[in-house]
């Protein structure tokens, strides 16, 4: 989960954009946590000097930001300088950045900014912002109790980096509209629910999405329907990647009972008729405690391809069927601690995993299996904290058992799970 590894397997466009920010800015801002009302578990982090040059846009109230994200130009860096901003309606960010020459906004490193929505109505036209320009970064960034959506991306090739989704009354980040190439990096999305109870995920490449968009080193946790929703309409054969990415106890409410949502950690994709191509490639990704599937089928016709994941407590672990298969199942080098579940598909690929070749995954071949330990503040860079859970342990006979997929691993083979040994 080292945050300059995940930069490095980047697209070949967001390497493009991390060395123009990285000319641009010298040092990448290093935000810090402030207690607010997003929730117990929000990110921590550490100052740091701030790189931003002189010729920055410091704004310190609601009206100066709203008046920055409107007049920004590409290259513009747009810093906060205050705990809370609030907004009783949504925004709408049209300007655009380029490859060259991003627009980037964050906090002045003495604080961790919040954009507070709370005031707002629950409906449908009140998101908290929706992000229609392209190449825009986002870093250090609270965004708490919207009417609708968090943040909603339209635009395309922007990065949301070490922000919060939480309380909001639908899908605490949600990209949709045709957006493509957008990486989501280090992101936490919580609590979030509607008031009638069935509705709101943490995270969603969903709808009118387009093709192209990454999770990398996110959590969902605790959101009332599913912890990232993949579920198309108006589009079809797009293709999502999720890297390091952990879903932890969906289909629960913030006050841990269950909500009447579907409560999936990972929803790879489904559609009206049931015909529509959602492909998914998931790496190390975890799914714990969720209350109906760990990994979903849901009727998507795509390919889904899963290497390296983790399942443990869900409903059900992995959960693809024969009514409405995919197209195609690849899972290889994954582990269900407890009854695998589903893995079919029109055609499969599902070989070295730790319910096959007469292995069985056990509470002892684990350091630890409290989840409570997913929800840790991260570190100051944003990257995932460092944690105990379903790490192997020496003599377990999951250790380089997998297959080399071309991910990194230790000793003679890839182990089982997504945390190699000693990780």
């Amino acid at each position: 989960n080292n945050y300059k590894s995940i930069m490095s397997r980047m697209s070949t466009k967001f390497k493009s954009l991390r060395l123009t920010l990285i000319g641009c800015f010298s040092l990448i801002v290093v935000c810090c946590s402030t207690s607010d009302d997003s929730g117990p578990n929000s990110p921590e982090g550490g100052e740091s000097e701030n790189p931003i040059d002189s010729g920055a846009i410091k704004v310190t109230t609601s009206a100066e930001l709203i008046s920055a994200l409107t007049s920004a130009a590409p290259g513009d860096s747009i810093v906060l300088a205050g705990s809370k901003f609030s907004f009783s309606t949504r925004i709408q960010v049209t300007t655009s950045g380029t490859s060259s020459k991003p627009i980037y906004i964050t906090s002045d490193g003495t604080q961790r900014p919040q954009l507070d929505f709370s005031s707002m109505a629950e409906s449908s036209s009140n998101h908290g912002m929706i992000l229609k320009g392209n190449y825009w970064h986002f870093k250090g960034i609270d965004f708490y109790k919207a009417g609708d959506n968090g943040l909603k991306i339209e635009g395309d090739d922007n990065i949301i980096e070490f922000c919060t989704f939480s309380e909001c009354a639908d899908t605490g980040l949600q990209i949709d509209s045709g957006a493509a190439n957008n990486l989501i990096l280090n992101c936490d999305s919580y609590f979030n629910a509607d008031s009638s109870i069935e509705n709101a995920d943490g995270f969603a490449c969903k709808l009118t999405a387009g093709s192209g968009n990454k999770f990398v080193g996110c959590r969902a946790w605790n959101n009332l329907d599913d912890g990232w929703d993949g579920y198309l309409r108006e589009t079809d054969d797009i293709t999502t990647t999720y890297e390091n990415c952990w879903a932890i106890k969906n289909g629960y409410l913030k006050d841990n009972t269950i909500g009447g949502g579907d409560g999936n950690g990972f929803k790879t994709g489904g559609s009206d008729n049931k015909d529509l191509k959602h492909n998914a490639i998931y790496t190390n990704c975890l799914a714990v405690g969720n209350v109906y599937d760990g990994f979903d089928h849901n009727s998507n016709r795509g390919t889904v391809t899963i290497y390296n994941c983790s399942a443990y407590d869900n409903g059900t672990n992995y959960n693809f069927g024969n009514t409405n298969p995919l197209a195609q199942l690849i899972l290889k080098n994954s582990l269900a601690l407890g009854n695998k579940g589903n893995t079919n598909a029109t055609s499969t690929d599902v070989n070295n995993n730790s319910w096959m070749d007469g292995l069985q995954a056990t509470v002892d071949d684990f350091q630890s299996i409290d989840y409570d330990e997913l929800t840790k503040p991260r570190k100051q860079d944003g990257s995932l904290p460092d944690i105990s859970f379903l790490h192997l342990v020496v003599a377990s006979d999951l250790v380089d058992k997998g297959v080399d997929v071309g991910l990194p691993f230790k000793g003679d083979a890839p182990d089982l799970g997504c945390f190699e040994l000693n990780e």
